[in-house]
């Protein structure tokens, strides 16, 4: 079982705010990257935005950049997506993923969380 659980999904209006957690409280994975990826009905799953491991490093897909943040505590216990400026488009179940940075930038993620929807109406 993957030891990674995704909270704070929701419903929130366009142009409203959440912030998902990803909790590694074992620290499982501290010496991994995380990714944050998200899957609409229908679609495949989406790359969102990926962290180092030690935190320092971040990249995001470009249909979230200036939009979504994400952050990882200092104490690497947790993962985090600020997602402001929401659109309907985001609307999905948002993962959370662990492995080396070139496997989660590729979505080849061996670990996974087991999701959180987001939706986003209007």
């Amino acid at each position: 079982q993957v030891p990674l659980v995704e909270s704070g999904g929701g419903s929130v209006q366009a142009g409203g705010s959440l912030r998902l957690s990803c909790a590694d409280s074992r620290r499982t994975f501290s010496n991994y990257a995380m990714g944050w990826f998200r899957q609409a009905p229908g679609k495949e799953r989406e790359f969102v935005a990926i962290i180092n491991w030690n935190g320092d490093t971040t990249y995001n897909a470009d249909s979230v950049k200036g939009r979504f943040t994400i952050s990882r505590d200092n104490a690497k216990t947790t993962v985090y997506l600020q997602m402001n400026s929401l659109k309907p488009e985001d609307t999905a179940v948002y993962y959370c993923a662990a492995d080396e940075w070139l496997r989660v930038l590729g979505s080849k993620s061996r670990y996974w969380g087991q999701g959180t929807q987001v939706t986003v109406s209007s």
